[in-house]
């Protein structure tokens, strides 16, 4: 069994939590909250993001991933990648393309993951935005 854990970074600080399930309702802006599911899928959610809100995922899409397409919406990479580079510059000072971002996002109908493990793929993310990584996702 893989990771399943929630990364909250709120108020300059990261939070854990066992659950799954991220609730951007919880949180104060700005955040970013990543919900690993078993290595495989990462749920990210951040505010301030784009108009439609700031969700994107990592490894697979849950659609994909549970063979369901209720699971989840279609999701435009290029304007997340985008707004995950604001987000950066606004939260962190940190100067990000969306173009080196855009490449660690799940695609639809992927068979190959960026990584074998979601975490690792969102170990690169959150080093790419600026954020300090949390001392569970650094490999030992």
């Amino acid at each position: 069994m893989g990771m399943s854990a929630t990364f909250t970074f709120a108020d300059q600080r990261w939070s854990v939590d066992e659950e799954e399930i991220a609730d951007p309702g919880a949180h104060p802006e700005p955040f970013f909250s990543a919900s690993v599911h078993d290595s495989d899928l990462v749920t990210v959610a951040y505010e301030p993001g784009p108009p439609a809100g700031g969700l994107v995922y990592l490894g697979f899409q849950p659609r994909d991933y549970f063979d369901d397409p209720d699971e989840s919406d279609d999701v435009d990479l290029d304007v997340q990648a985008d707004g995950l580079a604001r987000w950066a510059a606004a939260v962190t000072g940190s100067s990000v393309a969306a173009a080196a971002i855009r490449p660690l996002l799940a695609e639809a109908v992927v068979e190959d993951p960026v990584d074998d493990f979601a975490e690792d793929t969102l170990q690169k993310l959150i080093s790419l935005l600026g954020l300090p990584v949390p001392g569970e996702l650094v490999e030992e």
